[in-house]
């Protein structure tokens, strides 16, 4: 049997025509995101076929088992990367928004800088374990606008209990995007994950080095 991993899912959000999944390894605690880089060996998106359990999408807060390797594609720059095996993905169970509120790390900043992004050259001078591109954390504040006409979506800002601060990130998370969509209003006390994108240049004449942006990719509310 290949190796199995529990995690929580923090992560089930857009990645081109497929999906970015990632969460928590409750038996380490350390972030996990399962990589198809056999069949996607640009990006190690999750399609489909791979992703389901129980015949639906896997959603926040479920706990998942998935046959991973030890090793995955880092694309350069990435540490949590783990290949995904054949094998069927189970669902274990689901925990409660307080429970992840200790998963929180005690950094600085969110993700590395007080930027909207973070050049590929700055992960890699760090040493391997070191190169977050997966965070948690709590919010006191979060504000929602539009995408502006001509490209789909919604962008968010962000305050922390710590007094972080990211603005106008874009929000990949589906579900909740879909709420937005139907006129909720955010309270804004929620757990969020901020992810880091692949390399990306917002415009043809970008200059200096592409950069991966910061996104909203999975938000919780905590009541």
């Amino acid at each position: 049997m290949p190796p199995l991993k529990r995690i929580v899912c923090l992560a089930n959000s857009w990645k081109l025509e497929e999906r970015c999944i990632a969460g928590i390894d409750l038996d380490t605690g350390k972030w996990i995101r399962p990589v198809c880089d056999n069949l996607y060996p640009e990006d190690g998106r999750i399609p489909r076929p791979v992703r389901i359990v129980e015949g639906r999408e896997p959603a926040l807060l479920d706990i998942l088992q998935i046959p991973l390797a030890e090793t995955g594609n880092d694309f350069g720059f990435e540490c949590e990367n783990l290949s995904v095996l054949p094998g069927e993905w189970k669902l274990l169970g689901k925990l409660q928004p307080t429970q992840l509120i200790g998963y929180c790390g005690n950094f600085s900043h969110i993700l590395h800088n007080s930027s909207k992004y973070v050049n590929p050259s700055q992960l890699k001078a760090l040493p391997f374990h070191q190169r977050r591109t997966l965070q948690l954390v709590q919010t006191n504040s979060l504000s929602v606008t539009k995408s502006s006409a001509g490209s789909a979506g919604w962008r968010g800002s962000l305050q922390t209990i710590r007094g972080q601060v990211l603005r106008d990130a874009k929000i990949t998370d589906p579900v909740f995007a879909e709420k937005l969509e139907t006129g909720h209003q955010p309270t804004g006390n929620y757990l969020v994950t901020v992810s880091l994108g692949m390399p990306w240049a917002p415009r043809d004449d970008w200059e200096g080095e592409v950069p991966c942006w910061k996104l909203i990719a999975g938000v919780i509310e905590l009541r």
